[in-house]
């Protein structure tokens, strides 16, 4: 099993650098830019799918029998409770990708029985690397480990939502209780560099108070918890797949995160 665990963790390294710098011949070329069901902010482009088909493409010669789950076309879109699967998000930021803003990452992560066992979120921008397996998480081949800050008033907290109305009716809530009850407010538009940020001590938090997709959550998750963090749903239990909302942190005050975030009550 250790074995298996290594070899899955170097191959999502793998992976990932190859999707990757396949974006990166793109990338501030002015690629052209479609846009989905939730408005102009909600976009894709040629590269995510082309991304996303490299990645599939080699993962799918290195374990055939795995169940792919991936953002664009012609992929499951839920983590299967059983079996091995790969969750792969081609291009995770692409506004930042399409403006030329370099905070965007490819993210691939193994989960085993719905559990993630391997992860690596690569920033071919900024060449930074991001991975967590059986030794804890690392950033580009160094040790990583979560902020040690306990001060709530000095967390720097990242929501993470889409751009939906209801995901912005959700996010300005969120926004003001940061502002009210913690430090300050980074928005870095990928959820997996705001989830890798909390897992390198970047950031004390991340919060979402929405279901979030598989892809954009799983690889950081599993980054977050080898580094020494806490990740659970918005009512304070552990996070799996498909829960409800996500709240990432240092766990240096975990519980104040969930209280401050908890749903009102009707």
């Amino acid at each position: 099993m250790a074995d298996d665990a290594s070899d899955r963790l170097e191959t999502a390294i793998a992976a990932a650098r190859r999707g990757g710098d396949r974006a990166m011949e793109s990338f501030r070329s002015a690629p052209a830019v479609e846009t989905k069901a939730d408005g102009p902010m909600d976009a894709v482009t040629a590269v995510d799918r082309a991304v996303q088909e490299t990645v599939a493409g080699f993962l799918a010669d290195a374990y055939p029998d795995d169940a792919f789950v991936g953002e664009e076309e012609d992929a499951r879109k839920t983590v299967p409770a059983t079996g091995d699967a790969w969750v792969v998000d081609p291009v995770d930021g692409t506004v930042n990708y399409a403006a030329g803003n370099r905070v965007w990452m490819t993210s691939v992560a193994a989960c085993r029985d719905g559990e993630p066992v391997a992860a690596a979120n690569y920033a071919p921008a900024t060449g930074d690397l991001y991975v967590a397996g059986d030794a804890g998480t690392r950033r580009d081949g160094d040790p990583a480990t979560v902020s040690d800050t306990t001060d709530t008033a000095a967390f720097t907290v990242n929501p993470v939502f889409g751009v939906s109305p209801r995901h912005r009716r959700e996010l300005t809530a969120v926004v003001g209780t940061v502002l009210d009850s913690f430090g300050d407010v980074r928005r870095f538009g990928c959820a997996q560099a705001a989830l890798s940020g909390v897992a390198t001590g970047e950031l004390e938090a991340t919060v979402s108070t929405v279901a979030l997709n598989d892809w954009d959550t799983v690889a950081g998750v599993h980054l977050v918890r080898r580094a020494g963090g806490r990740v659970t749903d918005v009512h304070g239990d552990r996070w799996t797949p498909g829960a409800t909302g996500l709240i990432a942190s240092n766990d240096e005050a975990h519980d104040a995160l969930v209280e401050a975030f908890a749903p009102v009550e009707e």
